[in-house]
């Protein structure tokens, strides 16, 4: 519930606390979820660039706390078990991009390998590892 305030005649809603909107942000994800709709779409709704997650979180800060919560491992659980049902098509709502990544040969096939044991495409393994988390510590700045 969101209380109201009143400043010179004029009504303002406070801003809940960051854990109240984590909720508000996850009994959304989980209503739409409860829709089974393909993982595609309901990554664009919520942890897209114009999804619920980034509504509520704009700037870096918060969201970089939201991804810290139970509420945002919960979103990205039913992520993966949409994709495990892997219904998603290429739509003209959501066509598919391609990206070119170089990488050492070493690490190829490392992911080549680590696909292999996982039973599935080293493109699903890729895109399970870009839809993960990053700590920022671990990520290099451009120079």
């Amino acid at each position: 519930m969101v209380d109201t305030q009143v400043y010179d005649g004029t009504q303002y809603q406070q801003q809940p606390p960051q854990s109240d909107k984590s909720q508000q942000v996850y009994q959304q994800a989980e209503r739409l979820y409860q829709q089974r709709p393909d993982w595609v779409t309901f990554f664009r709704e919520v942890l897209g660039t114009e999804g619920v997650v980034r509504r509520c979180f704009p700037d870096h800060n918060s969201l970089a706390n939201f991804e810290k919560t139970a509420e945002y491992s919960g979103i990205q659980q039913m992520v993966a078990k949409l994709r495990e049902q892997s219904r998603s098509q290429t739509t003209a709502q959501e066509p598919t991009r391609v990206i070119t990544v170089r990488m050492p040969k070493s690490l190829h096939e490392a992911l080549r390998a680590e696909a292999h044991d996982r039973h599935t495409s080293m493109n699903k393994l890729c895109i399970s590892k870009l839809l993960q988390m990053i700590d920022e510590e671990l990520v290099p700045n451009e120079v």
